[in-house]
């Protein structure tokens, strides 16, 4: 069966739960029209609203009527969907770690994603606070543990490209947003991320001026 995919995400500087889906659409191959609602405007919900039944961005919608309006959950369709593409770790102990960090990311982190909005072109180098300090060294014992059991396999948190990667893209983009220093195991990672091809497509939409 051929699908028809429409990813409804906000604007791109700022959006970071539309981009965990569009990068693992783009890093996964999988085809998708796009619609950009710019975010931050007084129009911007009525907007939304027109595509999603929650008022939030991201929505996929597909050709034959179905809308799924949240990341993870449009993550886990397409798992389904595409089961050769392997978005989630092949082995079944690696599955459920790599499930058990995205539903984290996707539940958690509060702190961080205040005091740290996801902004792609801005590099403003602050310390975090106590709570985001918090997110952040959690953040970093998830990675660094992924890393050191899976670093065998690939470059990525389990080895292979997988849903967690995405799920942590926007994590990626506050740490380079922000300035945080981190050792040469975790910079790897992060830079794995942010010079991947989907990033690197992403970036420059959002209107970064890229290098070269």
């Amino acid at each position: 069966m051929e699908w028809d995919f429409t990813l409804v995400i906000g604007t791109k500087n700022w959006s970071s739960w539309s981009l965990r889906p569009w990068y693992l659409m783009r890093m996964a191959g999988i085809a998708f029209r796009e619609i950009e609602i710019p975010l931050r405007t007084a129009d911007s919900p009525a907007a939304i609203r027109q595509y999603s039944p929650s008022g939030l961005v991201p929505v996929l919608k597909t050709g034959d009527g179905l809308t799924i309006w949240d990341s993870l959950a449009i993550a886990e369709f397409l798992a389904d969907r595409f089961p050769a593409l392997q978005l989630w770790p092949a082995d079944s102990r690696a599955r459920a770690v790599a499930r058990s960090v995205s539903a984290e990311m996707h539940a958690g982190f509060r702190d961080l994603r205040i005091e740290w909005p996801m902004d792609i072109v801005g590099r403003t180098p602050r310390a975090p606070g106590e709570g985001a300090a918090r997110d952040i060294a959690r953040i970093c014992a998830i990675w660094r543990e992924a890393r050191q059991a899976y670093s065998a396999d690939g470059p990525f948190l389990f080895g292979r490209f997988s849903i967690a990667d995405a799920m942590y893209a926007p994590v990626v983009s506050r740490f380079i947003t922000y300035g945080l220093a981190l050792d040469p195991e975790l910079a790897a990672y992060r830079d794995t991320i942010w010079t991947s091809p989907g990033m690197l497509a992403w970036r420059q939409a959002a209107g970064e001026v890229l290098p070269g």
